[in-house]
């Protein structure tokens, strides 16, 4: 576990006794608050901001049992603080939303934290992290449905690729069916295409030479009866160019396990950001749980490689 100064340790956002008791309270004694938090939440308009671009806050790891973050295998497990960490990321005006699971989703809205952002339900998490089933992403979170009552902006499904296991081909399909019934409600469908190759031990490594990717996203591109509603989210790479070339539908690039330094991850989003198909960011852990604690440095750090991507675009 990453230790930190007395001066970085105040850095770190803490949602107050108050916040946490209150939510503690509701959550026991008024289950009926959340359907009138998602009825009530104010929503964005347009989905884009004034920039033509998306910054979204990832927090759906959990509900994989994906906890480690920063050296901490448990730090994502501990809820208060992840709460606390999201909304201090929201409160930067250039961030204009989250992805998250249906449980994260709730207790910001019943916080209050969501008023005005974009919201991307998370909708297959049944891959668990380290389990021995973990490409079978089954669809566990929200439904095409359970997104457009709730009044979600859009659905991002996770779609693993591994030509070694069979299990892929069910996740396949069952992304394509999501496009489609996401697009037939006009909402967003994020799909995260990543290509895997398993070793004869088991062991799974992300491929991010261009070829993998490209290949992962004309597959994905072609997901569904249309692909009228479909964005792509994809990682940085060495070779943005060819990669971002081979689609012409809105990509945003994901932040992936954060290196061990945060200089190099901004430079590398940079990198991808300048990419006419690329229109964003969407960040978890590298901004949630930075080394040095600071959540709205590490926020202000992304939104200022957004901002010096796209230069002619107006202010937030």
């Amino acid at each position: 576990m990453t230790q930190l100064t007395t001066d970085a340790a105040r850095a770190v956002p803490t949602l107050s006794d108050e916040q946490w008791r209150g939510l503690l309270e509701v959550r026991a004694t008024d289950p009926g608050a959340v359907a009138r938090a998602y009825a009530a939440r104010r929503r964005p308009d347009p989905l884009l901001s004034r920039k033509e671009s998306l910054f979204l806050v990832a927090a759906d790891h959990p509900a994989r049992g994906a906890l480690t973050a920063s050296g901490d295998a448990m730090a994502m497990a501990d809820r208060r603080s992840l709460l606390a960490r999201m909304i201090a990321a929201l409160e930067n005006p250039e961030v204009d939303g989250i992805l998250g699971s249906p449980d994260v989703v709730e207790e910001l809205l019943l916080l209050g934290a969501l008023e005005g952002k974009v919201v991307i339900g998370s909708m297959n998490r049944g891959g668990l992290d380290g389990a021995t089933w973990t490409m079978d992403d089954r669809f566990t979170g929200y439904d095409a449905d359970s997104i457009s009552e709730s009044g979600l902006e859009g659905g991002k499904m996770l779609l693993r690729i591994d030509d070694r296991d069979p299990s892929t081909a069910g996740t396949i399909e069952a992304c394509a069916q999501a496009v489609t019934d996401l697009a037939e409600r006009g909402l967003m469908a994020m799909v995260e295409p990543l290509p895997y190759h398993r070793e004869d031990d088991g062991r799974l490594t992300l491929l991010k030479d261009s070829r993998s990717l490209a290949r992962a996203i004309t597959i994905a591109s072609a997901l569904g009866t249309t692909s009228s509603h479909t964005w792509l989210k994809m990682p940085a790479c060495d070779d943005p160019d060819t990669v971002y070339a081979s689609t012409t539908l809105p990509c945003v690039v994901l932040g992936g396990v954060p290196g061990p330094d945060p200089a190099a991850d901004l430079h590398s989003w940079g990198r991808a950001l300048v990419q006419p198909t690329v229109r964003g960011l969407v960040i978890g852990r590298a901004l949630l749980y930075p080394p040095d604690g600071d959540v709205r440095s590490a926020v202000a750090a992304a939104a200022a490689v957004m901002r010096a991507a796209h230069p002619g675009a107006p202010a937030a």
